[in-house]
């Protein structure tokens, strides 16, 4: 997150792609991009005009080293009725730099710092440079858990600034919010109609694209019960995939286990999970996590509802299981002939 946007100038090297080798979809050089975006899923660019960014016409597809085109079509994200006018008319300030950078000036269009440095997680930090104390810096672990997941939900999900427009302009990030406030003063997650399917949702409610792990996490039952984003992310860094603190099975059985009190109720992983061991259907995120929710063209990031959704959900709501989008040559009725088999689970309950 400290390295999201960068100035290729300053750092040439953040450039992916090679620019010498032509593509239709390239209409413009290295000389007019003024910031990069992004280097893990997808990598876009844009161009200075004043003293406003604007998006290009062309972001490079890290997974299968490709250009793909980038316009956000009209209809899509809300704000698109506030810019019909495709990327020429989408300022970068309004719709993207609020989450980018920390402190961005609406007057002055320009953050204090690019990327998300310590204050866009810790607060205002000026008092705790001069005199380092406990009572004059922001540490979410010290939040209530609605508020100290607030800090990663302001950036982290699909919304729409409560007061909207400000002075004439349509924002796409939570303006005027800082750790230790409450968010919903600032900021509505998207809302959804149970039963459709739309740009932003499945019909069940689990998000539909990348950047909604919010609004997933707001339906858990571990928000619910108090788990923060904190307690399986580090945002300062770690070895493992997505900033894990372990690996993705060792964090979750870290509360859940064969006989543990948040289950499973079984005398074994594999008993659970019907399995083998180290196996991809032996762990926990593939069935409570599957990667359904599209981040660029085929490259999905994973849910993070943590319910299991069942091959029935499918058939009646179109919405993906973690079944068949592994055993792709299955089909539902099979998956769920499957379930209703497993002396561990209510034959009742896996069809729901």
């Amino acid at each position: 997150m400290a390295n999201v946007v960068r100035d290729p100038k300053q750092h040439p090297d953040a450039v992916i792609p090679d620019f010498t080798k032509p593509d239709p979809l390239v209409t413009f050089t290295t000389d007019q991009i003024a910031l990069v975006y992004g280097s893990k899923w997808k990598q876009r660019y844009f161009t200075k005009v004043e003293d406003d960014y604007f998006p290009l016409g062309a972001q490079w597809d890290v997974t299968h080293k490709r250009w793909r085109a980038y316009q956000v079509a009209n209809g899509t994200d809300w704000w698109t009725e506030f810019y019909p006018g495709g990327n020429a008319t989408r300022p970068t300030g309004p719709l993207c730099d609020g989450c980018h950078s920390v402190n961005y000036d609406l007057q002055a269009k320009k953050p204090s710092e690019w990327n998300v440095g310590c204050e866009k997680c810790h607060g205002p930090g000026g008092a705790h440079v001069g005199s380092p104390t406990r009572a004059n810096i922001i540490n979410p672990a010290r939040l209530d858990n609605v508020s100290a997941v607030d800090i990663c939900v302001q950036c982290h999900s699909q919304g729409k600034p409560v007061r909207r427009p400000i002075d004439g302009v349509y924002y796409d990030w939570a303006v005027g919010y800082r750790p230790g406030l409450k968010l919903h003063d600032f900021w509505e997650l998207e809302e959804h109609k149970l039963g459709e399917t739309t740009f932003t949702h499945f019909a069940d409610g689990t998000a539909h694209k990348n950047r909604m792990q919010g609004n997933d996490f707001a339906q858990s039952v571990m928000y619910t019960r108090g788990v923060a984003c904190y307690s399986c992310h580090d945002v300062h860094g770690t070895a493992n995939n997505a900033d894990l603190i372990k690996p993705p099975q060792q964090m979750c059985l870290t509360c859940h286990g064969p006989r543990s009190a948040n289950g499973p109720h079984t005398a074994t992983l594999e008993q659970h999970t019907h399995h083998q061991a180290n196996s991809a259907g032996s762990q926990c995120i593939g069935c409570h996590m599957p990667p359904i929710e599209t981040q660029l063209a085929d490259v999905n990031v994973r849910s993070h509802t943590f319910k299991f959704i069942s091959p029935a959900t499918t058939d009646l709501l179109k919405v993906p299981n973690p079944c068949t989008t592994c055993h792709t040559d299955k089909t539902t009725k099979w998956a769920l002939d499957a379930l209703k088999s497993w002396p561990e689970f209510s034959p009742w309950r896996v069809a729901n």
